[in-house]
């Protein structure tokens, strides 16, 4: 190890992972306090995991159940598809964030309430109690209009589910939060996962 630096003998080279610098205009200190040198931040290169939990009392629980019913029971949940396999559960299939193109944000979002109508009725959200929560989330490129935009993404792959819009709303700090903390910018060059605990 490097001088001051402690841990396990081991044998072979040791490798530190350099940060990347960006300045997007969405994430934090994009002007730079008026300096426009010290616009932007650094992260390190790594995949980043969002971790949901089902416990009672977390304020993300009902999304946080609605993943992992996508996850490890993928054929109970609306629209149906046949061998429905959801992204975001390990690197190889990362999740990717959208923020750039709002069109297609936009359509990930129809694409997601069109289902909610089909299965639950126009009126799924109560009077305004629920939303469609849905997953991969809306605010990423393998939201539920992915094939649209990849012909070669199956269509459906993706599960929504009328949730309350406290619940909902809760998850959705929680993502935005995420993306904030871990600098994750828009495209194919950051991935991230989902755990749910």
């Amino acid at each position: 190890m490097p001088p001051g630096w402690q841990g396990a003998p081991f044998d072979g080279h040791f490798v530190m992972l350099t940060p990347r610098w960006d300045s997007a205009k969405y994430l934090r200190n994009s002007t730079g306090a008026g300096k426009p040198e010290n616009r932007g931040g650094a992260s390190f290169a790594y995949l980043a995991t969002l971790h949901y939990s089902t416990k009672a009392g977390a304020p993300e629980r009902a999304v946080a159940q609605h993943i992992k019913k996508a996850f490890t029971k993928p054929d109970d949940t609306k629209p149906f598809m046949t061998v429905k396999h959801v992204m975001g559960q390990t690197p190889e299939e990362a999740l990717h964030r959208l923020q750039l193109d709002t069109k297609r944000r936009t359509a990930n979002w129809k694409a997601s309430v069109k289902q909610c109508k089909r299965y639950w009725g126009d009126n799924y959200t109560q009077g305004g109690l629920r939303e469609c929560d849905e997953y991969p989330f809306q605010s990423t490129y393998e939201g539920a209009a992915v094939h649209d935009y990849d012909p070669d993404a199956k269509k459906f792959n993706f599960s929504v589910q009328p949730l309350a819009k406290a619940d909902n709303g809760a998850a959705g700090n929680l993502l935005n939060g995420f993306y904030t903390k871990n600098r994750l910018i828009d495209g194919p060059d950051d991935g991230f996962m989902v755990k749910v605990d």
